[in-house]
């Protein structure tokens, strides 16, 4: 008999592995907090090798029904100056999580998995059979300082790349056109220890610094009310897979800075790497510790050195020193966009 497998947390990298798991044949329940679409603090930017593996589940024809947005070229900026334009080594696909997440939950369903949405997991451990995809763990970085997200749509936007990233001294914004004509709009910025949480005036976070080539662009748009949305308590720590008691996918395991743009890749590739061990489980091929050993290491050997890499673009970006000689070398030196680039996917 085929053991049934449960998952916490439907963002992306659990519904990828529920698809995967249906796919194979294995009963999963997954069990989702809020109800679809909602929206998401998310960079609506998938670069990297989470593309290949959409892909050989069969989802990426879907993404592209469902208007997702090809981006080419990049651009990046500081307060104060700017790079032109160049192009993406490889191709980007910019969709908003409201239409995604939606596109994944039916397909899940469709393949006749058990979807409870609207309904918390109540249970406060991680037994055998059940996987931990609830996303990111609220902690400080070690100094007291923590890391908060902010979401926002916003339409009639003239950007002068498919993706710009704007950075700041405590922060970095990024901008990429998604599906609808419309731009999303997302940010991560610092907040010391000690220091209140966002409150309102926060949004105006997103819109930069007065003179800026961010405030050039968002000054006087409206965000879409709707689509806003935030996240506190981001850790920015990279963690190895093997140090997690849970059998854990996609953010649950670690984050990648946001600058990177290759979280949402990160958790279609871990939850792609978990189908062949929960698989193996449920057919009672292996033990459930030998199944979590299993994806701990195909993880760790898979990420290890991108997260290191980017944990340094990380510093580099938010230093107040490197900023403008990194906006204007991104501008300059192929060589350098490229080596960035390829050593944090």
């Amino acid at each position: 008999m085929t053991k049934s497998v449960t998952i916490v947390g439907g963002g992306l990298a659990g519904l990828t592995l529920g698809i995967g798991l249906r796919q194979r044949g294995v009963p999963v329940t997954l069990w989702e907090a809020g109800r679809y679409p909602h929206h998401r603090v998310c960079g609506e930017f998938i670069s990297g090798r989470g593309l290949a593996s959409l892909e050989r589940m069969g989802l990426g024809v879907g993404l592209t029904a469902a208007g997702a947005v090809v981006a080419r070229t990049a651009a990046f900026f500081s307060t104060t100056s700017s790079a032109r334009p160049r192009a993406l080594p490889f191709p980007a696909l910019c969709l908003s999580r409201h239409v995604l997440d939606e596109l994944l939950a039916q397909e899940f369903c469709k393949l006749g998995g058990e979807l409870r949405s609207g309904e918390r997991w109540l249970g406060k451990e991680f037994p055998e059979g059940v996987v931990r995809a609830m996303g990111r763990r609220a902690q400080g970085d070690g100094d007291g300082a923590r890391w908060f997200g902010l979401k926002a749509h916003v339409r009639n936007v003239a950007l002068t790349a498919d993706l710009e990233m704007h950075v700041a001294p405590n922060g970095y914004v990024g901008l990429c056109r998604i599906n609808g004509d419309a731009v999303n709009v997302c940010g991560l910025f610092r907040r010391d220890g000690g220091a209140k949480s966002p409150d309102g005036a926060g949004w105006e976070r997103l819109r930069g610094q007065p003179g800026s080539p961010l405030h050039q662009r968002l000054g006087a748009v409206e965000f879409d009310e709707k689509s806003l949305c935030a996240v506190a308590g981001l850790s920015l720590r990279s963690h190895r897979a093997g140090e997690r008691e849970e059998f854990c996918v996609g953010d649950a395991i670690t984050m990648i800075p946001p600058v990177t743009g290759n979280g949402m890749s990160m958790a279609f590739e871990s939850a792609e790497l978990a189908v062949e061990p929960l698989t193996r489980w449920s057919r009672d091929e292996v033990a459930w510790s030998e199944a979590k050993q299993m994806l701990a290491r195909r993880c760790d050997t898979t990420f290890a050195r991108r997260l290191a890499w980017a944990r340094c673009l990380q510093i580099l970006v938010l230093s107040a020193t490197w900023q403008g000689p990194l906006v204007f070398l991104a501008g300059r030196s192929e060589w350098l966009w490229r080596w960035w680039f390829g050593r944090t996917r």
